[in-house]
């Protein structure tokens, strides 16, 4: 407002100017505010009381003039200085322009600084020029803390509608959406203009629940948390809880003030929850296993019918029992220790199974696992027992067990070394007969074969990991046709066939292998046995015919002719066919002495067998030996039946022997003695038999023959190395 209006007309015989001048200073004084007037050079000339507070000094224009004005320091609002030559006084004297209501901020000389109200306006005469100017100035600071209290609080209020983390929306009394916060807007995805000035039941997702609210805000009615549904502009829902009250004036029914709260996060989490809630009860219920809840001591708190038919019990009877009461006697003990233990919080969950008792006196195996639910503090609440039936499947675990363990005892009867590996070729089981005959007890970790080495047919190693068994774990394809040799850790080398299958589970899935090792040791020497054999065979018939040749030769050059030659062959023939069925029962090994000597002579002298004595020590010849010894004593029978002591009725013979061991020659003697026969004179000449003596003990045997023709009956004397014989 202005304090400096003009003079009515009336009063108008002087200009302003000359009658502000020539007022009484009483009159200035009366004017609320500090006034001063200048002269138009803008000298200070009159001034009231309030302007000498004003400007928090004295003044004596006598003795010091002042321009403009009396203030120390001016300012404008924002607190740029503002200097007195700029002034609104000095407008108004210089420019002819007033002020009205304009605010500075003013200094006084003690630096303290107050707002003021200014108003100016130019002096003029009756031509219009400008004699001076007034100026009033009104300390307004009181009026400024309020106004900027007011404007703090309104800003606050403004950005605490503006800025809200909740959504805040004023309704006309007509349903007209007035204005709407930035949270309002995020909330439901519009600008400003999309939002404001439409209807607010255009954004509800049910028409009942917007009329409801719009019915109870018009009678006065107070909404607190209100559930709603609106629709955001990407078409979803959001869940809301409207709390609002009504405005009303003189009356009337103006707005409403909604704030709007989201809650559909809570809305789908309390919605999942509770699905979640239905679902692990559905489940509970319908699950095909035993489930109970139970308190520190055991009781039964809950429990879903899986586990009542379980446990052939109501459910009523089992929430008036521990999960002790139907729990076989000698396995509560294990139970109630680790249930203990998990109470105490030492074990989270653990894993028994036990036999429970039903009613009907029968017995169930069940697998229970137990865990732990606690509460906010972690301690204890109650324990979740889950139970599964596997009666069944322990029977059958037992059958299983039984035909394991049955299958073990027949493997390990088994006379051929039999063991088994995984998929990955570790040793999983062998048997006695595989120890025996790889000569060591396989050590855990053990791969491919039981034996300790392992060689090729031909001698050459052959790594584990190469064997017939690798074989059929890495192509998966059983083995046949292949053999080897195992070195036993002594030395001892044991040939052998294997026969390595894989083994398959129900998929076809390779999940190990057996291999059974036959010893072939036995086959092997037979084999060998048999060449020998053989290689003797086509030696002794090489010899054979040899002999026979040499027999057939020497006869026929001193035969008298045919006959003599016939008889004489026929005869030695069959001394030798004799030793021959001798060895060959034997198997060509060995030939005892008397059995030879018995073979020979018996059916040679006929009804004189009982006038041949054989004595001696147990003797074994071999063949070759024996065969040369049975030339000879064909020869000695034969001489002995046709001229010696067996060609009369009383004559005798006698054969015996005995073993020599001196240090130098060990040997063997044998004799022939004639007795009671005619008497002897000595040959004139060599015959073919003693020829053919010499030559089978003496060439053949290496050894010594002595042939003597005493008068009282033919004697000989023959001496064998004891490499020939065998005692």
């Amino acid at each position: 407002m202005s304090n400096v209006e003009e003079f009515p007309i009336a009063a108008r015989k002087l200009s302003e100017y000359d009658a502000l001048m020539a007022a009484l200073p009483g009159v200035l004084d009366a004017i609320p505010g500090g006034v001063w007037l200048c002269d138009h050079d803008g000298w200070l000339v009159r001034y009231n009381a309030e302007a000498v507070e004003l400007w928090g000094r004295p003044l004596s224009l006598e003795e010091t003039p002042e321009r403009f004005c009396g203030l120390n320091r001016l300012f404008l609002p924002d607190g740029t200085p503002l200097a007195h030559e700029l002034c609104p006084m000095a407008r108004a004297v210089f420019t002819g322009a007033a002020t009205r209501n304009a605010e500075l901020v003013v200094e006084r000389p003690d630096g303290r600084r107050f707002a003021a109200l200014v108003n100016t306006r130019p002096l003029k005469d009756r031509d219009g020029r400008i004699q001076g100017a007034i100026a009033c100035f009104q300390d307004i600071s009181d009026r400024k803390v309020k106004e900027d209290e007011a404007r703090r609080k309104g800003d606050d209020l403004e950005d605490f509608f503006e800025n809200s983390a909740v959504g805040l929306h004023i309704v006309s009394g007509d349903g007209i959406i007035q204005r709407a916060n930035k949270a309002e807007l995020a909330l439901l995805g519009y600008t400003a203009e999309e939002y404001i000035g439409r209807h607010i039941a255009e954004f509800h997702a049910d028409a009942p629940v917007i009329g409801d609210i719009l019915q109870k805000l018009s009678c006065g009615q107070k909404l607190d948390r209100y559930p709603a549904r609106l629709r955001a502009k990407d078409g979803s829902i959001k869940h809301v809880l409207v709390t609002s009250n009504s405005r009303f004036q003189h009356g009337a029914f103006v707005n409403t003030r909604c704030f709007t709260t989201d809650v559909t996060d809570l809305f789908e989490s309390e919605n999942a929850r509770r699905e979640s809630e239905e679902r692990l009860a559905a489940t509970y219920e319908a699950a095909t296993i035993g489930i109970a809840e139970a308190d520190a001591e055991g009781r039964l708190l809950r429990v879903n019918d899986a586990l009542c038919g379980m446990l052939g019990r109501s459910r009523e009877e089992l929430l008036s029992m521990t999960f002790f009461d139907y729990t076989e006697e000698e396995d509560r003990e294990q139970d109630a220790a680790q249930y203990t233990r998990q109470i105490k919080g030492d074990l989270n969950s653990y894993f028994l199974r036990k036999r429970a008792i039903r009613p009907d006196g029968n017995t169930v195996y069940l697998d229970v696992h137990s865990s732990t639910v606690q509460d906010e503090a972690g301690g204890f609440r109650y324990g979740v027992r889950v139970l599964q039936d596997v009666t069944a499947a322990k029977q059958m675990e037992d059958q299983i067990r039984a035909s394991e363990r049955h299958m073990r005892d027949l493997l390990e009867a088994l006379p051929a070394a039999v063991y088994t590996t995984d998929a990955t070729g570790r040793i999983t089981f062998y048997n006695k007969a595989a120890v025996d005959m790889s000569g060591r007890t396989p050590q855990p970790g053990d791969m491919w074969c039981v034996t300790w080495r392992l060689y090729n047919p031909d001698g050459s190693p052959l790594p584990h990991d190469q064997c017939p068994m690798a074989v059929a774990l890495k192509e998966d394809r059983p083995v046949r046709g292949a053999e080897a040799i195992a070195e036993r850790p002594d030395g001892s080398r044991v040939p052998f066939i294997p026969y390595p299958t894989p083994l398959h589970d129900a998929e076809g899935n390779l999940i190990g292998a057996i291999n059974m090792l036959v010893d072939i040791s036995e086959r092997k020497q037979a084999e060998n046995s048999q060449k020998t054999l053989i290689d003797e065979l086509n030696h002794r018939v090489k010899n054979t015919l040899a002999t026979v040749q040499s027999l057939a030769g020497q006869t026929a050059r001193y035969a008298d002719g045919v006959h003599d030659f016939i008889e004489r062959f026929e005869a030695r023939l069959l001394a030798l066919s004799r030793a021959h069925d001798l060895l060959t029962r034997h198997h060509w090994k060995d030939a005892p002495l008397d059995l030879l000597a018995g073979e020979i002579l018996t059916p040679m002298a006929g009804e004189a067998a009982g006038r041949i004595k054989i004595e001696g020590p147990a003797v074994v010849l071999d063949p070759r030996t024996a065969l040369n010894l049975t030339m000879v004593l064909n020869e000695l029978a034969t001489n002995a039946i046709k001229y010696g002591a067996l060609s009369s009725d009383v004559g005798r013979v006698l054969v015996n022997w005995d073993l020599q061991k001196d240090e130098i020659l060990p040997r063997l003697v044998l004799e022939w003695l004639e007795s009671g026969g005619p008497a002897v004179s000595p040959p004139t000449r060599r015959g073919i038999g003693s020829r053919l003596m010499e030559r089978c003990i003496e060439r053949d045997l290496a050894g010594e023959f002595d042939l003597a023709f005493e008068p009282a009956g033919v004697s000989c004397r023959i001496t064998v190395p004891i490499e020939a014989v065998q005692a």
